[in-house]
């Protein structure tokens, strides 16, 4: 009777395991949770590195501007600036990072509060940041640094900070001739996807075992040709990141803000309101570009309050922020990106408990003063005001206050309120701009309403 027991447990034990695999359909995909890990963390660095970061002029899609579009202001910088026949793979050997310091980075990340961190792996252009058997000749270990970029920021960022630790990979390639061949086929064969991008996916989870991938470039074909839905259950069954990886929505098209992990929907996502899915703006420092651009000017850099209030809208309407900046070919994160994320740092050092883990409230902006957005944690309402009126007052419309109710600067300490039937009145405390706990924006923490 006891061994029965015991193979009874056993023998249920077995069909539990088999029935919470996830089949190749985004019918059952999408019913895998999302770790919590990636709700709680609200805040990533994302890093777009690669050969275009050389000629660094215009964009990280350099090379499609001068020899897909052929769009004039690409052509003539190359007429302009190098030899006849110099190609796209003559600027390889000039992406060197000699003066990347890994740790450094690591310890920068770690200093402007972000909680993970994504590394372009390979973009569009098919240049790898690690030795790819699938890339030969050229990837960063043969050519350029001849170093193995994800796997040495890998390193450091799991041997100097706690910060969990993403890639960026590009299903499709530009002027990859199996690509094209495919592509010319209508997707009817998958050469490309078999030899290249497939292999590429599963070398970098087995080798690097990122917590993240960040897929894109799959717009020009269905997820069927990228066998999206067949890696996807083979990373969330058998990988060995299988209860901790997240994933984006780019695999195939119109699979994006449908299916997958998270939501990304489109560059710079943000809604404003609250969506019923978890979502990510993943958005840029430099307004114009991914990838380090030369030509940026100062006014084309967010300002640190634009930062701070794309951060607090983002994850009040319950979305992750992805702060990206493009790194110099040799390896320097430029001192405005450097500056940016340090004062984002700042002011997550004091306001971080109305960011970190927190959760949307019943309302996202309040429409009385117009700039406040909320967050909550437990029974916390956290309101977040991205100005400091100069009438030494903010109404509050949406929180219902009592004689009971506490409010509290956070960074600072108590502050009087009233409670009436338009709403929650915070009286500012009288200070000086330099006695205030922080700058940019401003939260209050609410307690006892409703």
């Amino acid at each position: 009777m006891h061994a029965f027991c015991i193979f009874a447990v056993l023998a249920g034990s077995l069909v539990a395991a088999h029935a919470s695999r996830y089949e190749p359909t985004w019918d059952s995909l999408d019913k895998r949770p999302l770790p919590g890990w990636y709700d709680d963390v609200k805040v990533g660095i994302f890093l777009h590195w690669g050969v275009f970061s050389v000629p660094s002029f215009g964009s990280e899609w350099f090379w499609w501007d001068w020899q897909g579009t052929h769009n004039k202001k690409f052509v003539d910088f190359m007429e302009k600036n190098y030899p006849p026949g110099f190609t796209y793979a003559d600027f390889a050997p000039k992406f060197t990072a000699e003066m990347w310091d890994s740790n450094a980075w690591a310890d920068l990340f770690a200093k402007s509060g972000a909680k993970y961190v994504v590394l372009t792996s390979k973009h569009h252009e098919g240049f790898t940041n690690w030795p790819s058997k699938a890339s030969w000749n050229w990837n960063s270990m043969d050519e350029g640094p001849h170093r193995d970029l994800v796997g040495e920021l890998a390193t450091s960022i799991r041997n100097r900070t706690s910060i969990h630790f993403g890639l960026y990979h590009s299903l499709f390639e530009w002027f990859n001739p199996m690509y094209l061949q495919d592509k010319a086929n209508k997707f009817q064969t998958q050469t490309f996807v078999k030899e290249k991008t497939g292999p590429e996916l599963y070398d970098l989870i087995n080798t690097y075992k990122p917590e993240l991938i960040w897929s894109d470039g799959d717009w020009e074909a269905p997820a069927t040709y990228w066998n999206s839905t067949g890696f996807l259950a083979w990373l969330y069954n058998d990988s060995p990141v299988k209860d901790t990886v997240v994933v984006n929505d780019r695999w195939g098209q119109n699979v994006a803000c449908h299916h997958g992990g998270y939501y990304t929907c489109s560059d710079r996502y943000n809604p404003g309101h609250l969506v019923n899915h978890k979502w990510e703006n993943a958005m840029t420092l430099d307004k114009s570009s991914w990838g380090f651009n030369r030509l940026a000017s100062l006014s084309e850099y967010l300002t640190p309050q634009e930062l701070i209030s794309e951060l607090v809208t983002t994850v009040s309407c319950g979305g992750n922020l992805l702060v990206n900046l493009g790194p110099t070919a040799d390896g320097r994160i430029l001192p405005i990106f450097e500056e940016r994320l340090t004062q984002m740092g700042e002011w997550l050092d004091v306001n971080g408990e109305a960011i970190y883990s927190s959760k949307p409230w019943r309302v996202q902006n309040d429409t009385t003063s117009g700039f406040v957005w909320y967050t909550s944690h437990s029974d916390t309402v956290y309101a977040i005001s991205l100005e400091w009126p100069s009438s030494g007052m903010i109404l509050l419309g949406a929180p219902k206050g009592s004689s009971s109710t506490k409010v509290t600067l956070v960074g600072y300490g108590a502050v009087d309120a009233k409670a009436s039937p338009s709403g929650l009145t915070i009286s500012l405390p009288v200070i000086t701009p330099d006695q205030r706990p922080c700058q940019w924006a401003y939260a209050f923490s609410l307690q006892g309403v409703e």
